[in-house]
């Protein structure tokens, strides 16, 4: 009996891998939301964002778990990000260290501005994590567009966010 559940838990845990690593995230096409949230990590990201930003798509534009280091004018240079868009719509943060932060610095940037909706845009081998822990932290009504952002990702990390994408999707199970 023991050795049929350990099996079965095993078969399981492999096809959710394969699944996880073969049905990656897409890009979804531009649509209107209220903000584009864009946590900071491979690449891709920000020029995504900033593209759909650009086409008049939303209001504003998060980039969540920005170094602390990094001053906005040499966000703005690294991007070429124009004046007018860096003054009135890009948002800088800084005080995410992880996926979970990025999650909780997103929830009080919207709720601070009353937003109902928001693209996240990230990394397609992130993507079911990162909108996970955003929807943890987000009122239930908040509508979340997923953004992927297609990569060039190594076994390894696929490896390691399958994990970590479980250990969120139990722990919420949980609750």
């Amino acid at each position: 009996m023991v050795r049929r559940l350990i099996s079965i838990l095993l078969v399981a845990w492999a096809l959710g891998f394969l699944w996880f690593a073969v049905a990656l995230p897409r890009p979804a096409p531009v649509s209107e939301t209220d903000a584009i949230v864009v946590p900071t990590g491979s690449g891709g990201r920000i020029p995504r964002g900033l593209e759909v930003l650009q086409a008049g798509a939303a209001q504003q534009m998060l980039v969540t778990g920005v170094d602390p280091a990094v001053q906005p004018d040499e966000f703005q240079a690294e991007f070429e990000v124009p004046d007018r868009l860096m003054d009135c719509c890009i948002t800088l943060g800084f005080n995410a260290l992880d996926t979970r932060g990025n999650a909780r610095e997103t929830a009080q940037w919207m709720a601070e501005r009353e937003y109902n909706s928001l693209r996240l845009v990230t990394a397609d081998w992130h993507m079911r994590r990162a909108a996970a822990e955003l929807s943890d932290q987000l009122p239930a009504a908040i509508a979340i567009e997923r953004d992927a952002v297609r990569s060039e990702v190594s076994l390894w990390t696929l490896f390691l966010e399958y994990h970590k994408w479980l250990a969120v999707w139990t722990l919420q199970a949980l609750k």
